[in-house]
Parts: C-alpha cells; sequence; structure tokens
C-alpha cells in the first residue's frame, strides 16, 4: 500500500506500507503525480521504503516503470528514504542515467530528504 505523508510545499511524498499493489499507483501516485505537474510545473518527490515495507507485486513494478517513463523531463528531484541496502544500492546506481537529481537518505534523515526535494536547485 502507498500512503500520502505530510510535505513542504511544492513536494509530494508517500511511504510505502507491506507490499505495494499496482492498484496503490492508480488510486494514489499517479493521482498526486499529474497534480504536482499541473500547469507544466516539475515534480519533486519523496518515497519512504521503510522497515514496513516488504515489497513490490510484479503488477506494481511495472506501474512504477509507466508513471516515470512517459514523464521523463517533467521531474526535478527524488528522494528515496530507505534502510533497505539492497534498494539504496539499486537506486544509487540507476540514478546516474536518470534525467532527473536522485539522492537515497537513510530512514532517520526523513526531514533532511523533505527539505532537500524541496529546495531551490
Amino acid at each position: 500500500m502507498i500512503e500520502r505523508i505530510d510535505a513542504p510545499e511544492g513536494v509530494v511524498a508517500f511511504k510505502a506500507v507491506g507490499t505495494v499493489e499496482a492498484e496503490d499507483y492508480g488510486s494514489v501516485l499517479r493521482p498526486a503525480v499529474q497534480g504536482a505537474m499541473a500547469g507544466g510545473k516539475k515534480v519533486r518527490i519523496v518515497f519512504v521504503l521503510g522497515p514496513e515495507f516488504s515489497g513490490y507485486s510484479a503488477g506494481a513494478a511495472w506501474e512504477d516503470a509507466k508513471l516515470w517513463a512517459p514523464h521523463l523531463t517533467g521531474w526535478d528531484r527524488c528522494a528515496v528514504v530507505t534502510d533497505h541496502t539492497f534498494l539504496g544500492d539499486t537506486i544509487r546506481a540507476f540514478a546516474v542515467i536518470m534525467p532527473v537529481e536522485i539522492k537515497v537518505f537513510p530512514v532517520a534523515e526523513l526531514d533532511a530528504a523533505l527539505a532537500w526535494a524541496a529546495a531551490s536547485s
């Protein structure tokens, strides 16, 4: 499940709890991201994959690709907050080829991740 969490103005933030399913993209993530992109604005996003997160379903992985791919130039900053070593390392590896600034933060630094996402580039 994906839950929206409080964030500074201009930032959309979410927390994954349990298994993220494809339906979470349609009901929570996609509408929030589309709203943030309204008027040609670039999205600043924080996504928390903390200890409550247990994984993605196959359908959710596909929905994730469909969310990012068509709007690659519509993203400004992406902060991923996680203590899951494999996820953090994977995100850092792919960050170098993404046309968006991506930074990984430990869960204890959620406030720093939110501040970084909200800061001017």
